[in-house]
């Protein structure tokens, strides 16, 4: 007795699949292929999909539709020259098939030519009865071509067939994040709230684009009515628990991080949240009990490691600050972050030949932070390597041309060079891009400050620029 395919909707597959196991050949119509191909598809099967496609067109060998499945493979495993050849014979057979300039898009979206796969989509749409799937592509598309304002818009006519298209949605968000169109952001999302008001995406969505614009109270509610559309959405909790620690509330941010972790496995995330907390509140131990579970969770969690580092360093207890610098660098030798906190903790321990190495080691690996330069030549200079130091100096002039700091300390070294024409042009240079940081010059050279050599400079600089003080 044949069976028939309608029956249950997974009927098609359970018989495909014991067919395959013997040497019998069922019959199938060509939806039952359709359907079959389309389950093995999208669940990642692909060998189980191509067996089908291959027996399917051998059982209806005039199927477009399973042709085209068959390009559809081909294009996923990159036979791009082949599938191009498939669908020009398929053309001839279905001119107006909007599928064939699908594939197509696909294909040239493979060879990165956007502009040409978004042609061919367009084509599509003119075609298509169905277009949801289509402005998807579309806008995939455009944000390959870096076109925001685009895809924000074919991803809203997807959200608009269909309001419960959450990857759409986000997508729309997203570009709008990119475009730091914030305020737009929230008017999307409270009209998409008007139609759909216990959607917690968009409640929680909503929250971030409040947070993004500082409206702390704003957000905190998004975050509470995610909260009432699904008691159990982590994401919600956790995020108006950093809401909460940036109003200072910090034993209401606990509570949420704690509620995170008894929905579902604890994470390094929630306990490092909860240790920053718990320092905030000057709760030592908890602080460090907490620390160290994050670390312990995700051994390879930099900001775990630098916590505990930085919770040591704040306590001046250099020493075991180091030790978990180096623990961190153990781990990660690559991280810049590591190198420029050992560097920090080597200088606090006058360890300058280790901190000098630690912030070459920083700069090496891209920390080009001001900071950086300023605090590495002054632990240069602490060697008594004054050349050194200017170098140091010069290097970071390159990131920041037109920070006065930068010259005002390069001045400064200079003199202790006895060096006064190089110390002039930088103390000129100084004085020019920022006259009333002059205070640093003062603070950290006062023996030169008050000198008039330096005067005569200030006052020379005060005339020719019109400066009174």
């Amino acid at each position: 007795m044949a069976l028939e395919s309608n029956e249950k909707p997974d009927r098609p597959i359970a018989k495909f699949e014991s067919m395959l196991k013997t040497d019998d050949i069922y019959f199938f119509d060509a939806e039952d292929f359709e359907d079959i191909i389309h389950h093995y598809l999208n669940n990642g099967k692909i060998t189980l999909a191509k067996k089908a496609i291959g027996i399917g067109l051998q059982q209806h060998p005039a199927s477009v539709e399973l042709k085209l499945l068959d390009v559809e493979v081909l294009v996923f495993e990159n036979h791009l020259d082949l599938a191009e050849q498939y669908l020009d014979e398929l053309q001839v057979l279905d001119s107006n098939n909007e599928e064939i300039f699908i594939q197509r898009a696909n294909i040239y979206s493979k060879k990165d030519n956007h502009e040409a796969a978004v042609a061919l989509l367009n084509k599509a749409l003119d075609l298509a009865e169905n277009s949801f799937d289509i402005y998807s592509l579309l806008g995939m598309e455009y944000l390959f071509m870096d076109d925001f304002k685009l895809a924000k818009e074919s991803f809203m006519r997807c959200v608009s067939f269909d309001e419960q298209d959450y990857s759409s949605l986000y997508n729309v968000i997203y570009c709008f994040e990119f475009l730091e169109d914030y305020e737009g952001a929230i008017i999307y999302l409270n009209d998409y709230l008007e139609r759909n008001p216990y959607c917690e995406v968009a409640w929680h969505q909503l929250g971030k684009q409040y947070i993004a614009k500082d409206m702390l109270a704003e957000a905190l509610s998004a975050f509470d009515f995610a909260i009432i559309s699904d008691d159990t959405f982590i994401g919600a909790y956790f995020e108006k628990g950093k809401v909460l620690e940036k109003l200072g509330r910090f034993n209401e941010a606990i509570e949420n991080y704690e509620t995170t972790i008894q929905m579902e496995d604890p994470t390094s995330h929630a306990y490092l949240r909860i240790g920053k907390c718990h320092e905030r509140l000057e709760n030592d131990e908890m602080a460090k009990y907490y620390y160290y579970h994050t670390v312990h969770e995700d051994p390879l969690l930099d900001k775990g490691w630098l916590a505990i580092t930085d919770f040591y360093f704040k306590r001046k207890n250099f020493k075991k600050a180091l030790f978990y610098v180096n623990k961190a660098l153990n781990i990660d030798g690559e991280n810049p972050q590591y190198w420029k906190k050992c560097a920090m903790i080597n200088a606090a321990l006058n360890r300058h030949d280790q901190a000098d190495f630690s912030y070459k080691q920083a700069v090496d690996l891209g920390n080009y932070e001001l900071g950086t330069w300023l605090d590495w030549a002054d632990v240069v200079l602490k060697n008594d390597d004054i050349p050194s130091a200017i170098q140091v100096l010069k290097q970071g002039q390159e990131f920041y041309p037109e920070n006065a700091e930068i010259r005002y300390k390069t001045a400064g070294f200079y003199l202790e060079m006895n060096d006064p024409i190089n110390a002039r042009i930088s103390l000129i240079d100084a004085l020019k891009l920022d006259f009333h940081k002059l205070s640093i010059f003062k603070d950290e050279f006062p023996q030169y400050a008050a000198t008039d050599w330096v005067s005569n400079i200030v006052a020379n600089i005060k005339k020719s620029t019109g400066k009174t003080r």
